[in-house]
């Protein structure tokens, strides 16, 4: 495998066009760094730049009277961060923070509407991209009104896993509590009983994978519900 190759699997979003295509978008893209809870958008911002993450997440946050907030999205390598553009809108419409640190590819906004304009492969993907984002969106927020937390917080850690590529990462306990809309007690109540349970280790922000079996089980059915929808409709 190439590097070119090696660079393009790393985002699925990518490595499901044509060849063509997808070089080409990686011939305009840089590799990039991402540090956690760094805020790409704001809301109402111009859209300068197009993100594919490759080993980092990126959280979608609404926030009410610019204080309390809640995810409703998480991008990882299975998309992309800008996906109005497709739409025809280029100004954000949530906070977009760096959930998990890792690489990424970045893009100009123009040279991306340029390749959009003339590739009707990645028109096709993105509107399939879309309507998954859309669905992710109806789900996470149902989540936050009918499921109790220690479920959403186990669904949230197994989402991270899968975008961040490692058992391993950093995240905090204050950084949980306002991408699930509750207060830092509530994280820790929570995240203690995942602790006792052994399905999960934390240390200062560190959290540890060890049972993955045992966090699905113990996750609310929208992370499958989740992964069911990008599988049937990406694949």
């Amino acid at each position: 495998m190439s590097s070119t190759q090696a660079v393009l699997a790393n985002n699925r979003l990518l490595a499901s066009l044509p060849r063509k295509a997808s070089e080409q978008l990686l011939a305009n893209c840089e590799e990039i760094e991402l540090i956690f809870a760094e805020v790409l958008y704001r809301p109402g911002e111009f859209i300068s730049n197009v993100y594919f993450p490759t080993g980092s997440a990126i959280s979608l946050v609404n926030r009410i009277n610019g204080d309390a907030g809640l995810e409703v999205g998480l991008i990882g390598n299975e998309g992309m961060l800008g996906i109005t553009l497709a739409l025809g809108v280029d100004v954000a419409p949530f906070y977009a923070l760096v959930h998990a640190a890792g690489s990424a590819l970045r893009m100009p906004t123009a040279v991306f509407l340029h390749e959009l304009d003339q590739g009707p492969a990645l028109q096709l993907e993105l509107k399939r991209y879309l309507y998954v984002s859309m669905s992710q969106f109806g789900q996470m927020t149902a989540c936050s009104r009918f499921h109790a937390l220690e479920p959403r917080l186990a669904r949230l850690l197994l989402m991270t896993q899968d975008r961040a590529h490692l058992n391993h990462f950093h995240i905090t306990h204050v950084f949980l509590a306002s991408m699930l809309g509750v207060r830092r007690v509530g994280i820790t109540k929570a995240a203690n009983s995942l602790l006792k349970q052994k399905l999960i280790s934390y240390r200062r922000g560190d959290i540890t994978i060890l049972d993955r079996v045992g966090l699905e089980a113990a996750s609310c059915e929208c992370y499958r519900t989740h992964k069911e929808i990008y599988q049937r409709i990406m694949s």
